[in-house]
């Protein structure tokens, strides 16, 4: 019955096509022509080509069709039902607010299908709202809320007023035939020149950035110079506003204009600063994805109107590399990780990645890889790259896209550390050795988070935000981003004497970076990423060892983690270890409290409930839990007299804008050199319709710290059937063709390279 209903929808579509096809050949009041070609329009991410191939494969072109139905019914609804254009007043989430953010996608959408389907009634609803819009640009103030440092007139901020331009200058582009010369007179003068004068030349501090916000700026001035064919307009979105900071006649190596503090400024300046050559976006995956969209259109425009730019080149190909490295940054349900700030849940469903996979494999040498995940979002573009993904997929061209352990670098040289994704067997762990990552950036250097199947099993926060929820801060970010979120001790890495990294000041922490010392990942059974830290508390260096094995004896692989802390004074060390899920069962006694003491004063302390706490022995410590009827474990070396303790997220929070999750601290105090070794393990299931839990205990019996020197450090770890492994990694020296000799416990190991894993029976 299914299939029959399928097979009915798809003949529906079909037929529906054809006759619509037909009837407008036959009675429109444009023709063809008139409507794609004169005066060259479209020409941005619609062409007059693409336009005629789009229509003769309409019916035939099962996800593209389906995409062009359900705009359709969209469109026809908001045409039946009439647009508003309010006077602005709202924050993110505000009636004013998503009503103009609401007109921008309908207005680019109406002016695909005007183009598509030869329709005037979608040309005459973005000619009427356009044209509603310029009657009341021109008397705007700037906008009523004043949190931004760059105010737009629209919105409360110039980045959505850029959101606005994007979009709109692409149904501009649509409808530009449609529209008499002394119309697109009107609406250039009174709308869109002002528009992109006040996001540019009336706000420098937004546009001259280096900076998300400032792409957006670029490309919406970009976007509207295309269409308006104003090489001005043009200049100043590729190379930035000049004004007394700049000399007009400095430029660098690619054209750009340099400020007299030497910062680059424009576009171009945007595509080189925050990318690393590998295609990694400084500000973390959830910025890129927001990221990508102006720079993967404006690009694709630039493409299309202006070939001689060849900015899909520019850098070695960086943009359409970018596209590579951030579908390799989400997990196996697609949702990115959460490095720097980032909301939980995106993915790359959203509707910008929609338009990054569709461009990159349409401008990217047709990677069938990119078909696979287009097929996922089971959405394309209504434009020509869209139409080559469709018929990639109606012709069975895609290949599974496959994601593997990676590398991806940090800075502008690819020199400034890097993010190393270790994927074995539906683990995932994200190890975090970055820059900072702009104003975006955590002080969570060396930290980490850990996946399974698509499901967090060891978090990052992420970012203190409820985005365009206006209840929460007008869905803008809450105080506890700064308070809470970016503290270090809301990570999982080492926090010294109760203080951030780098004082938790901006200026500081984005002059460092930490660096790569190994990343191995040729043995799938071994793979190895380590990287060292030296400047984020003065006097002091960490060394971390993220390490996944796959051992014959065991069900699963296991994590084996080596935090190595060496410093000049003593100092108190926490490494907290935020799981996610239910206790089970711990190793160790421990005092709860009745009423819950808070942790500390600052730097993400004062948010921290401490609930119950034991002081340790010196023996293994282990931590049982269960997370989506799965068994997990962590087993952890200790010293005498650490503390062990057992917190949870939300103090000191009025206003329960925090979630209320579970840490377990591990404190070692008055100590100048510290060493962290942990396991996590993944070893069981819970089935609660047969009540059956299997494996449910920890296959890992005992962790030991064989050897810890300057040079090297050896852990054994012993399993229940008594098999030892024994991982030694050399400190110091991570030459692959250093050859090494060490005796420990009067046996002699020699090995090449920096590591090694023996067994021992």
């Amino acid at each position: 019955m299914k299939l029959i209903n399928k097979m009915s929808i798809r003949v529906f579509l079909s037929l529906m096509f054809v006759v619509m096809i037909s009837c407008k050949e036959q009675s429109s009041n444009i023709s063809e022509e008139s409507s794609t070609n004169e005066t060259g329009h479209p020409s941005l991410i619609l062409t007059a080509q693409g336009v005629k191939e789009i229509r003769s494969n309409l019916g035939q072109i099962p996800i593209f069709d389906k995409t062009l139905a359900a705009a359709k019914k969209e469109i026809d609804a908001a045409i039946e039902s009439g647009f508003d254009v309010p006077v602005p007043k709202d924050y993110s989430g505000g009636y004013s607010h998503e009503t103009h953010k609401k007109n921008y996608v309908l207005m680019q959408k109406a002016g695909a299908l005007y183009q598509i389907l030869q329709d005037d009634k979608y040309a005459k609803y973005v000619k009427d709202m356009l044209f509603e819009y310029a009657k009341q640009y021109p008397t705007l103030p700037v906008h009523p809320k004043t949190r931004s440092y760059a105010r737009g007139k629209l919105f409360w901020q110039c980045l959505n007023d850029s959101n606005w331009l994007v979009y709109t200058s692409q149904a501009y582009d649509c409808i530009y035939n449609y529209l008499t010369e002394d119309e697109r007179k009107t609406l250039e003068t009174d709308l869109f020149r002002p528009f992109a004068d006040h996001i540019s030349k009336d706000n420098p501090q937004f546009f001259n950035r280096v900076h998300n916000h400032a792409t957006w700026g670029n490309v919406a001035v970009g976007m509207i110079a295309l269409v308006m064919d104003d090489d001005v307009l043009l200049d100043r979105a590729l190379n930035g506003v000049k004004d007394d900071s700049y000399n007009p006649n400095e430029k660098d190596n690619d054209g750009g204009y340099i400020r007299k503090d030497g910062q680059k400024i424009g576009f171009y300046a945007n595509v080189n600063e925050p990318f690393s050559p590998d295609g990694y976006f400084t500000e973390g995956p959830y910025y890129q994805r927001y990221a990508s969209y102006p720079f993967l259109i404006f690009a694709q425009a630039l493409e299309n109107k202006k070939p001689e730019h060849k900015v899909f080149e520019f850098k070695d190909g960086v943009l359409l590399k970018s596209i590579n490295a951030l579908l390799n940054l989400s997990d196996a349900d697609g949702e990115f990780f959460l490095l720097n700030d980032s909301q939980k849940g995106m993915s790359y469903f959203n509707s910008s990645l929609i338009s990054t996979v569709d461009i990159g494999y349409h401008f990217g040498g047709n990677n069938p890889e990119l078909l696979s995940i287009a097929k996922k979002q089971d959405e394309v573009t209504l434009d020509d790259a869209g139409l080559a993904v469709a018929l990639g997929i109606k012709e069975g061209k895609e290949k599974p896209f496959v994601k593997k352990s990676i590398e991806l670098s940090d800075g502008a040289n690819g020199d400034e550390g890097a993010v190393g994704i270790l994927r074995s067997d539906g683990l995932e762990l994200v190890f975090k050795y970055t820059a900072h990552g702009l104003s975006h950036g955590h002080y969570d250097k060396l930290s980490y988070a850990l996946f399974e199947d698509g499901d967090e099993v060891v978090q990052d926060y992420g970012m203190g935000r409820f985005v365009n929820i206006e209840q929460k801060g007008g869905g803008n970010y809450l105080k506890e981003n700064k308070t809470w979120a970016k503290q270090t001790i809301a990570h999982n890495t080492v926090v010294q004497n109760e203080k951030s990294q780098f004082s938790g000041k901006y200026d500081i922490g984005s002059k460092y970076h930490s660096n790569k010392y190994i990343f191995s990942v040729n043995n799938d059974s071994l793979q190895v990423a380590s990287a060292k830290e030296e400047n984020a508390y003065p006097g002091t260096k960490l060394h971390r060892t993220m390490v996944t094995i796959k051992d014959s004896d065991l069900d699963n692989q296991y994590i084996l983690d080596i935090m190595k802390v060496e410093s000049e004074n003593r100092n108190q060390y926490d490494l907290p270890f935020y799981f996610l899920g239910h206790i089970m069962q711990t190793s160790f006694e421990y005092s709860k409290y009745n009423v819950p003491q808070i942790l500390g004063k600052s730097d993400g302390y004062q948010h921290l409930f401490k609930e119950a706490s034991a002081t340790v022995k010196g023996e293994n410590i282990k931590l049982n839990w269960l997370l989506n009827n799965k068994f997990y474990s962590y087993s952890a070396v200790t010293s005498k007299n650490d503390e062990v303790i057992l917190g949870r997220i939300g103090a000191n929070d009025p206003d329960y804008n925090l979630r209320n999750e579970q840490t377990l601290i591990l404190r070692k105090k008055n100590v100048k050199n510290a060493l962290y070794v942990s396991t996590i393990e993944s070893h069981g299931t819970y089935n609660p319709v047969s009540e059956l839990a299997l494996n449910a205990y920890s296959n890992i019996e005992h962790v030991s710290v064989i050897l810890d020197t300057k040079e090297y450090t050896a852990i054994q770890v012993v399993s229940k059937n008594k098999k030892q492994r024994l991982f030694i990694i050399s400190n110091q020296n991570n030459d692959e063709q250093a050859e090494h000799k060490l005796t420990i416990n009067n046996k002699e190991y020699t090995w090449k390279g920096p590591y090694k894993l023996t067994q021992n029976k």
